[in-house]
C-alpha cells in the first residue's frame, strides 16, 4: 500500500482532501498540521521525514493572506517559496513525488483568454509572487512533482467566500461585492477527489491547472450563494466597482483545464453546478 503525506491538514483543502481519502482506500494517507510539519520550520520538516517514508506528498500548506502579505512578506515568502523548496529537497532525497497546490494568482489578469499551464506568470502581488517562487523551486529541484493550480477556493470548511457570504447575510449586514474581478469559484472537494485521482493515474510530470468550469465575478459568486439559500432570500446584496484591498488583484484569472481533464480522463463540474451541490447539503443538515 503507497503511503501519501498529507499538509496542511487542519486547511479546508486538508479537510477535503481527508474527506475524500475515504473513497481511495489503496493509499495509507497521514494527515499532518503545523505542529507537526511545518513549511516555516526546516529543522521540523526534515526530522519529520528523517523518521517516515512517504510514496507522496501533498503539500496542501500555504500562507493565504493576500492582503496580510503584503506587508508581512517575510513570512509568506518563508512558508510559500522557502519552505517549499526544503520540501522539494527532502522529496528527492527521499524519493517521494510532491503534489503541490499553486494559484491562479501567478498571473497578471490582463489576459482576454483562459490561462494554459504554458502562459508567462506575472504575479502583481506578493502572494502570487511568493507561490510562484515555490513553484520554481519545485521545478529547479524535483523531477518528480505535480504542481497544480486552482483559483477562488471554498468548502463547507474554513474561512472561505461561501461562509463569509453565508454569515454575514444570516446578520443582515449589507454585503457590498466586486465586480472587477473574473476568475472561477472552485469546490475544493471537486480539488480534492482530482488530487487523489493524479496519484492513481500519476500522468506525466509537471504543471497542472484545476478549477471548475466557467467565469464569474465575485458579485455573480455572492448573488448564486444566496439564490441556493432559501432562508437568505432578504439579504442585502450590492454591486460596487471599486472596492478597495490592500493587496492588487488579477482582473481576469480563469485557468484552462483541458490537460488535466485529457490526463485523467475526467470532466470539471461547472462552478454553478458542484455549488449547488454542496449548498443542498449545507441546507439539509440538522
Amino acid at each position: 500500500m503507497k503511503r501519501v503525506l498529507v499538509t496542511g491538514a487542519n486547511g479546508q483543502l486538508g479537510r477535503c482532501l481527508k474527506d475524500a481519502s475515504l473513497e481511495f482506500s489503496e493509499f495509507e494517507v497521514i494527515f499532518t498540521d503545523r505542529t507537526v510539519m511545518d513549511l516555516g520550520s526546516p529543522i521540523k520538516m526534515a526530522d519529520y521525514f528523517s523518521k517516515n517514508n512517504f510514496d507522496f506528498c501533498i503539500n496542501a500548506a500555504a500562507y493565504t493572506n493576500v492582503d496580510k502579505a503584503e506587508t508581512d512578506t517575510k513570512e509568506a515568502r518563508d512558508i510559500n517559496a522557502e519552505g517549499v523548496k526544503k520540501l522539494a529537497e527532502i522529496c528527492l532525497e527521499k524519493g517521494t513525488t510532491l503534489i503541490h497546490i499553486s494559484t491562479d494568482y501567478v498571473f497578471d489578469g490582463e489576459s482576454l483568454e483562459d490561462y494554459v499551464e504554458t502562459d508567462a506568470t506575472n504575479p502583481i502581488n506578493v502572494y502570487g509572487a511568493s507561490k510562484l517562487k515555490g513553484e520554481q523551486y519545485i521545478e529547479q529541484y524535483l523531477k518528480t512533482h505535480y504542481i497544480l493550480r486552482t483559483s477562488w477556493l471554498y468548502s463547507q470548511y474554513g474561512h472561505n467566500f461561501l461562509n463569509t457570504i453565508l454569515k454575514h447575510g444570516a446578520l443582515g449586514t449589507e454585503l457590498k461585492i466586486t465586480t472587477e474581478q473574473t476568475g472561477t469559484p472552485t469546490n475544493a472537494n471537486d480539488l480534492a477527489n482530482v488530487i487523489f485521482k493524479m496519484l492513481v493515474r500519476t500522468p506525466e510530470y509537471g504543471i497542472y491547472h484545476f478549477a471548475n468550469k466557467g467565469a464569474c465575478t465575485w458579485y455573480d459568486f455572492a448573488k448564486e450563494i444566496l439564490a441556493n439559500s432559501p432562508q437568505l432570500k432578504a439579504a442585502k446584496l450590492a454591486k460596487t466597482d471599486h472596492y478597495p484591498t490592500f493587496a492588487a488583484r488579477p482582473e481576469r484569472s480563469v485557468l484552462n483545464t483541458k490537460k488535466i481533464e485529457k490526463a485523467l480522463n475526467v470532466v470539471a463540474p461547472s462552478w454553478t453546478i458542484s455549488l449547488k451541490g454542496l449548498m443542498k447539503g449545507l441546507n439539509t443538515q440538522p
